[in-house]
């Protein structure tokens, strides 16, 4: 593991057993993504952006869940579309920033 990845790996931990997973990605991105040396303006919209993006996909999930305690087949499916979603984006990230990722 290279000392990156351990430093992420580190503070997503100290960060999750606080009850903050979203600061933890946020944690990850900065350092994965953000240039060194970045301005506080760029840094503070970036968490923006990033924290508004977490709050428009958990508050998505949670309004088109069906009622219940147990998730239907539909719950089920809308989750496995997220997921769709989010990989495609994250490979077609990995393929536009492999030379630019920290």
């Amino acid at each position: 593991m290279s000392e990156r990845d351990e430093r992420i790996a580190h503070a997503t931990k100290a960060l999750v057993d606080q009850g903050k997973l979203i600061e933890a990605g946020w944690v990850g991105y900065q350092l994965m993504v953000l240039p060194k040396g970045a301005s506080e303006i760029q840094v503070n919209e970036c968490r923006l952006a990033f924290f508004a993006g977490a709050q428009h996909l958990f508050g998505s999930i949670m309004t088109v869940l069906d009622a219940g305690d147990e998730p239907t087949d539909d719950d089920m499916a809308r989750m496995d579309l997220i997921d769709r979603e989010l990989e495609e984006f994250l490979k077609q990230f990995k393929l536009d920033n492999s030379a630019g990722l920290r």
